[in-house]
């Protein structure tokens, strides 16, 4: 398969035929061009264009690759076109999706309020695990996620939900009864940790690797659900710093929680791919900032 840039670099100079200009235009350097442009006549296996210290033309085989890759890239900037018009119109089908019970609520009221002023606009709606939430934001499958921030490397919409920190803990656990914990007693049990593929920002954020005064952080097992993350807590193998609508969504006779007094609060909201701002993620985010009780 050719990459973008080398189709860009070739079809560019095969019009032009000037290192100078191509470069201008594609905003590189000339190295850059005629580095491109080796390394592709090293893939095809001849000489695409012929050089002299005065002028620059197309081979046979550099004229018919040219001649059959156009119509292609034709073809590509149309259907981006095509999706561009699309985007910019609140119809078709949006995929939302939400991480566990907590933000499940907030998620129906953004629902409905979206449906009742774009009802040309079907939503889709579906649980996702923290494991797919990442991959399903690339891939197209989910629009927009209503998610904990931070979550790095995407869109992050405003808070639709703030909750306070609690440290889940077994029920039988040291901490289990105390009115308040500091963040740190992190240092004193190891934590459970998130799937690796969680946002790493989120991750620094809900099980960081030192307590505020810099105490290295015991780093306990790893949870594919948060379900799971829980029941790791239940079975003694470590703590866990949640958001309070955990407990009210999690009640487990296993488990207590224990408010965190020097911890910021927890933000919830709408978390989107950058490359797919469209007119339709854009309504939603504007719908669920209105539906939600922080506004």
């Amino acid at each position: 398969m050719l990459e973008r840039h080398e189709i860009e670099s070739f079809l560019t100079l095969a019009e032009e035929l000037h290192f100078g200009r191509t470069a201008e235009r594609l905003g590189v350097t000339t190295g850059r061009v005629s580095h491109v442009i080796r390394k592709l006549e090293r893939r095809v296996g001849a000489r695409l264009f012929e050089r002299t210290s005065r002028v620059v033309r197309l081979t046979p085989v550099g004229r018919r690759l040219a001649d059959d890759l156009r119509p292609h890239v034709a073809g590509m900037e149309e259907a981006l076109r095509r999706a561009v018009r699309a985007g910019r119109g609140v119809t078709g089908r949006l995929r939302v999706a939400y991480v566990g019970d907590a933000t499940s609520t907030v998620l129906m009221r953004a629902v409905s309020l979206f449906s009742e002023r774009h009802p040309d606009c079907e939503v889709l709606v579906s649980e996702a695990h923290l494991s797919g939430t990442r991959a399903g934001l690339l891939d197209g499958s989910i629009d927009v996620l209503i998610a904990s921030f931070p979550f790095d490397g995407m869109a992050n919409g405003p808070a639709l939900v703030r909750e306070r920190r609690l440290l889940a803990v077994p029920v039988d656990h040291v901490l289990a009864g105390a009115d308040s914990v500091s963040l740190e007693v992190l240092a004193d049990h190891p934590v459970v940790q998130y799937p690796a593929v969680t946002s790493a920002a989120f991750k620094r954020d809900r099980t960081p690797d030192r307590t505020p005064s810099g105490r290295p952080v015991r780093r306990g097992p790893v949870g594919n659900t948060h379900s799971e993350m829980l029941s790791l807590v239940a079975l003694g193998r470590g703590v866990l710093p949640v958001g309070e609508l955990t407990r009210e969504y999690s009640r487990r006779p296993d488990i207590a929680y224990v408010p965190i007094h020097d911890a910021p609060p927890i933000r919830r909201g709408p978390v989107w791919l950058e490359a797919n701002t469209t007119a339709r993620v854009l309504a939603f985010v504007r719908a669920a900032e209105d539906a939600s009780p922080l506004s």
